[in-house]
C-alpha cells in the first residue's frame, strides 16, 4: 500500500471523525433547552399552581389515594423520576453494549422524551396528574438518552481530543440552552402581546422544548454510526438482557475489577452532588435569604448559562496544557471560593448575586465537561454504555446528600447563610478524594491508552 494511499486514507477516517463529532454536539443542543427552560424554570412553579388548583380544603392531592401536599407534588415527582432512571438505565446501557445498536435507542429515548414535553402543552386546569406523569416520562428519558449520548464520547473522540471534544458539546448545550430561554422569556414577558394568557404562554414555552428536542435530534441520528461491541465474556451475545436491577448489580460487580475508576466516581458523585444543589438551591437563597426578586433570579439562570458556554470552553485550553485531573481540582477550588462569597452577600442587592452567578457560570461547565471526559479514559472498551449508566446514576440518581444537607441545616440554623456555606463540604471532599486517585495507572488498568496531558 504506498504512502499516498495511506494519507489519504487516514484525512478521510479524520473527516468522518469530525463530522461524527459535528452531530454527537447536537444532541447537548437538542436536549439541553428540557433542563433549562422545563425543569429549571417553568414546569416547577407551574406545575406546583396545577396541582393547588386540584387540591382539597387542607391543601392535599390524592394521586392513586395516596395524600400528598400539592407543594411537594413536583418534588415527588421528579424524585420517581429518578427511581425509573436508575431501574431502566444500567438495562438499556447494557443492552446497547452487547448490540452495539445505540442508535435506535438514543432515538427512542430522544423521541419518548421529546414527545412527554410537547405533551406538557395540555397541562391545564387540575390536570397535575398528567403533568406528574408526563414529568416522569420526559425526565427518565432524558437521563436515559444522556447515558447513551455520552458513551459515544470513547468511540468518536481518541484520547487526547476528548477533552476539547466534550467541553464543545457542554457549550453547545448551554448555548441551545440560553437562547430558547431568551425567547421564551420574551414570549412569557410579553403575553398580552402574543394574545396568550399567562398559562397559555407557559405551555407553549413548555411544548418548544419539547419541539426543539425532537427536531434536533435528527442531525446526531443521521451522522453518529453504530458500532460493533467489543465487549466479550459470557452473557455478552447480542440481544441478551436483564432485569433493570439485575444489570445494576453485575455492572458494580464488573466495575469492582477496576477500583481505581470507583475510585474517580466515588469523587465525582460527591463533589457534583455539591454542583447539583449549589444549582437547586441558589434560587431559594436569593429570594429568600437576599430578597430577590423573580424578575433577577430568571436573569441570574440566563447568566450562568450564557457564561458557561465561555467556562467549558476555557477550561477545555487549560486542560490541554494541565490535564483534566489538574483543571477539574482548580474548578473545586473555585467552587469553594465562590460559595464563600455567596456567604458574605448583602441582602438586597442584585448586582453581587449576578457576580455570583457569573462565578458559578464560568466553572458550572468546565467542571461538568471535563469530568466527563476523564471518566471516558477509565471506561473498559465495549463497556462504554453500561458504565455510562453507573456515571449518570451518579450525576442525577444520587444527587439528594446536597440537599438534605442543605435542609437539615437551615432547620438547625435557621439561616439559609449557613446552609449555602455547608456545601462547602462536597468540594473539600471531592477535591481530596479526586486528588488521591492515579489517574494514569487507573487509564492503563482499564486498558486504554495515556493521552500525554491528563
Amino acid at each position: 500500500m504506498s504512502t499516498e494511499t495511506v494519507r489519504t486514507g487516514a484525512a478521510d477516517e479524520a473527516a468522518e471523525r469530525r463530522r461524527e463529532q459535528r452531530g454527537w454536539y447536537f444532541y447537548d443542543w437538542a436536549c439541553s433547552v428540557y433542563s433549562t427552560s422545563v425543569l429549571t424554570v417553568f414546569l416547577g412553579p407551574y406545575l406546583t399552581s396545577v396541582a393547588e388548583s386540584a387540591a382539597d380544603a387542607d391543601g392535599f392531592v390524592h394521586p392513586l389515594g395516596i395524600p400528598v401536599r400539592a407543594g411537594s407534588f413536583f418534588a415527588y415527582t421528579v424524585s420517581l423520576s429518578v427511581i425509573l432512571a436508575v431501574v431502566v438505565m444500567p438495562l438499556v446501557g447494557s443492552a446497547a453494549d452487547r448490540s452495539g445498536r445505540k442508535k435506535p435507542l438514543l432515538a427512542a429515548a430522544a423521541y419518548t422524551g421529546a414527545a412527554a414535553t410537547t405533551g406538557m402543552f395540555f397541562l391545564d386546569g387540575d390536570r397535575y396528574l398528567l403533568g406528574g406523569a408526563l414529568l416522569i416520562v420526559a425526565n427518565a428519558a432524558q437521563s436515559v438518552g444522556m447515558m447513551l449520548y455520552n458513551s459515544y464520547l470513547p468511540q468518536i473522540a481518541p484520547p487526547e481530543e476528548r477533552d476539547a471534544i466534550s467541553s464543545r458539546g457542554w457549550a453547545f448545550g448551554y448555548a441551545a440552552g440560553s437562547l430558547v430561554l431568551v425567547a421564551n422569556l420574551v414570549l412569557y414577558s410579553a403575553h398580552d402581546a402574543f394574545g396568550l394568557s399567562e398559562t397559555a404562554a407557559v405551555r407553549v414555552c413548555l411544548a418548544s422544548a419539547g419541539l426543539w428536542w425532537g427536531a434536533f435530534t435528527l442531525i446526531p441520528l443521521r451522522r453518529l454510526r453504530d458500532r460493533r461491541s467489543t465487549a466479550a465474556g459470557p452473557g455478552s451475545e447480542p440481544g441478551a438482557t436483564a432485569p433493570g436491577l439485575r444489570q445494576l448489580v453485575a455492572t458494580v460487580r464488573d466495575m469492582r475489577r477496576h477500583p481505581l475508576t470507583l475510585a474517580f466516581l466515588l469523587a465525582y458523585l460527591i463533589y457534583n452532588d455539591g454542583i447539583q444543589t449549589v444549582i437547586s438551591q441558589a434560587s431559594v437563597y436569593g429570594s429568600e435569604e437576599l430578597g430577590l426578586g423573580q424578575s433577577t433570579l430568571i436573569g441570574a439562570v440566563l447568566l450562568v448559562q450564557v457564561l458557561a458556554v465561555a467556562g467549558a470552553l476555557a477550561m477545555g485550553r487549560l486542560a490541554r496544557t494541565h490535564g483534566a485531573k489538574r483543571t477539574i481540582l482548580g474548578s473545586l477550588v473555585a467552587w469553594t471560593v465562590t460559595l464563600g462569597a455567596g456567604y458574605f452577600l448583602p441582602a438586597g442587592a442584585p448586582m453581587w448575586f449576578f457576580v455570583l452567578a457569573s462565578g458559578i457560570g464560568l466553572v458550572l461547565g468546565g467542571s461538568q465537561a471535563l469530568s466527563r471526559s476523564l471518566f471516558s479514559h477509565l471506561v473498559p472498551p465495549g463497556k462504554e454504555a453500561e458504565y455510562f449508566s453507573a456515571y449518570e446514576m451518579s450525576d442525577r440518581g444520587m444527587s439528594w446528600l446536597g440537599p438534605l444537607l442543605f435542609g437539615i441545616t437551615y432547620q438547625m440554623t435557621g439561616s439559609y447563610r449557613s446552609a449555602i456555606i455547608s456545601l462547602v463540604a462536597f468540594f473539600v471532599i471531592g477535591f481530596a478524594l479526586l486528588a488521591r486517585v492515579p489517574v494514569r495507572r487507573a487509564i492503563e488498568a482499564a486498558g486504554n491508552p495515556v493521552p500525554e496531558k491528563i
